[in-house]
């Protein structure tokens, strides 16, 4: 893997405009502020112009419609998108994932009904079991549990700690990250006939995720009561999130770190949820919606609509609330 690259070598990835030259050879991204000379580090927003005059880095990446000097043997690179462009410097950079000295570790146990794909890597102390299937080319690295009929398609990585519950229906290309759970039952009580506990509801369903999902360390998708919770393609859900009992996600959602769907809940394709969001069960939000961090959904969300608040509201309604209030305590 090449460790260093020219500033042209770099342009010639990203296809923007180079204004500028630097002979400096380039050892990987920085942030402005953290960036040595051999750095290159990227300016997406007009208020971290003003801080590339005192950065070190050699060069940035710029988005086209800011005004910015390159300076003496330095350079920028302008494009249109300064985080897209980063994203394939970054690939540049990226280092190789921990290698398997063998394909199936000796300690790994694998159910003589299981069917393994071609070029799949199993890591120490996993467990696969009846009647799983694994695709082609799929890693699970150590300490990985995929419980009985369970399928999991091409290339698909699960890391280190996760579990995946039985008749589990996972697509290609996804990856799972640290202590995953998928598949653990759905939290279904209800009040004893006679007053004095709660009865546990069996969860017989289970859980569906389409292809290119990425799931951060430490969250959660339940199974169903009955039929499928299910994750559409594309969806990309963070750390610490939980995703409740037949909730059903379109394609190519967003979930931020410590937000929530309680069950049931519906969310159309592009819905972006923000950090710390709660949505109340059986709500849906419709595609292209946003809810902003912190909120909690009480209500069904419209298509294209952001909302905000607790409990959430139209998100310009709520701010000119907020003016309002603070108006108010002023007096």
């Amino acid at each position: 893997m090449k460790t260093s690259y020219t500033i042209e070598e770099i342009n010639d990835v990203l296809q923007g405009e180079l204004i500028g030259h630097t002979t400096q050879k380039i050892n990987g991204p920085e942030q402005l502020q953290n960036a040595n000379n051999n750095h290159i580090t990227f300016v997406g927003s007009v208020k971290y112009v003003k801080f590339w005059a005192d950065s070190k880095a050699c060069a940035a990446v710029v988005n086209d419609n800011l005004k910015i000097e390159a300076g003496d043997n330095r350079a920028i690179i302008k494009v249109k998108n300064a985080d897209l462009a980063m994203a394939k410097i970054l690939e540049l950079f990226n280092q190789p994932a921990p290698v398997f000295d063998t394909d199936i570790h000796p300690t790994a146990v694998i159910h003589e009904t299981a069917k393994i794909g071609n070029g799949c890597k199993i890591g120490a102390n996993c467990y696969v079991g009846k009647d799983v299937e694994l695709g082609n080319e799929v890693i699970l690295y150590p300490n990985v549990c995929v419980f009985d009929e369970t399928i999991i398609g091409d290339k698909t990585i699960v890391w280190s700690g996760t579990v995946i519950r039985e008749r589990c229906i996972i697509g290609s290309n996804c990856i799972f990250h640290t202590n995953v759970s998928i598949g653990a039952d759905g939290f279904g009580y209800r009040p004893s006939n006679d007053g004095r506990g709660l009865v546990k509801i069996p969860q017989i369903g289970n859980v569906i995720i389409g292809h290119f999902v990425e799931i951060g360390a430490n969250s959660c998708v339940d199974r169903a009561k009955f039929s499928s919770t299910i994750i559409g393609d594309g969806c990309k859900i963070d750390n610490l999130v939980q995703v409740a009992h037949n909730s059903v996600m379109g394609r190519s959602c967003i979930m931020a770190g410590h937000s929530g769907l309680a069950g049931s809940v519906t969310l159309g394709d592009g819905v972006i949820i923000g950090g710390s969001a709660s949505i109340k069960d059986h709500t849906n939000i419709d595609s292209g919606a946003t809810v902003g961090a912190g909120s909690g959904v009480m209500n069904d969300v419209k298509a294209g609509q952001t909302v905000l608040g607790y409990p959430a509201q139209d998100a310009r309604d709520m701010l000119k609330q907020w003016v309002a209030m603070r108006r108010l305590v002023k007096k």
